[in-house]
């Protein structure tokens, strides 16, 4: 699935993207931590991994969206 960061904390690895509907979602440190990031810019489009229910997702990776 793909999205945009919209926010992200260096210090605690985490923060949220925006999906295509505007729906915010937050993700944590292991979340980032498993697409091997160093760095992540609002506005950067990402591809993200969720499970759980449609209503409350969880990211379990996010890492860049290449082409």
């Amino acid at each position: 699935m793909q999205a945009t960061a919209y926010t992200y904390d260096p210090d605690t690895r985490s923060g949220q993207v925006l999906l295509d509907d505007g729906t915010p979602v937050p993700f944590d440190a292991p979340a980032f931590d498993a697409g091997g990031l160093r760095l992540l810019r609002p506005g950067q489009r990402v591809r993200i991994e969720v499970e759980g229910p449609k209503g409350s997702p969880r990211i379990t990776l996010v890492t860049l969206q290449t082409f």
